[in-house]
């Protein structure tokens, strides 16, 4: 019998940066109050289906989001693992998406045809990859048959741990959106979105 262990994966709540579409990156940014709410609210959704512990990305945006689902579920301290933060973005932090294409318009056109392609500063796809699945690895091994934990990410490293595992990357998940992993001893069994 194969051991099953759960793990359900979490974008962080909306910060300012995300209201007003500018790329976060590795940029610390932290929650606002709608974020705070939406941290509340995924908490409630979670009810029940029994975490034993939180891991978070270590930027604040991610860390005050598991410190909130934690207080909201009475789980113990939040414990924090840098390979789960976002990809770095490098030039185009900060900026909106218009701004990008006027400030770094060959950078942003090969971005946007490709976004695997490393913007310039930026962390290249594939070792986002390798720290989230390594993250997640981690994560599940300290699982027992039937446990489940709670890992609070960021979006872009979130659809590329999911892509690289099924094969397809998600269309962009909103703020506080979860995702439950099966881990199994040889792999992942499913990943499937949370209503």
């Amino acid at each position: 019998m194969t051991m099953r262990r759960l793990l359900y994966l979490a974008r962080h709540g909306e910060t300012e940066w995300n209201r007003l579409g500018r790329w976060q990156g590795q940029t610390d940014i932290v929650l606002s109050d709608v974020g705070r709410a939406q941290a509340r609210v995924m908490a409630e959704r979670l009810r029940g289906v029994g975490l034993s512990r939180i891991a978070a990305s270590h930027l604040a945006r991610a860390r005050e989001t598991a410190e909130i689902a934690a207080g909201v579920l009475g789980l113990g301290p939040v414990e924090l693992d840098p390979d789960l933060c976002e990809r770095a973005f490098g030039c185009f932090e900060g900026l909106t998406r218009e701004e990008c294409a006027v400030r770094f318009p060959e950078a942003w056109a090969r971005y946007h045809a490709d976004a695997r392609i490393c913007p310039p500063g930026g962390e290249a796809q594939e070792a986002v990859v390798a720290r989230m699945r390594a993250a997640v690895g981690r994560a599940a091994a300290t699982l027992g048959d039937g446990e489940a934990t709670l890992l609070v990410t960021h979006g872009g490293a979130m659809r590329a741990f999911i892509a690289s595992v099924t094969g397809t990357a998600p269309p962009p998940v909103e703020n506080g959106a979860v995702f439950r992993v099966v881990a199994l001893a040889d792999g992942y069994g499913e990943i499937e979105r949370m209503v």
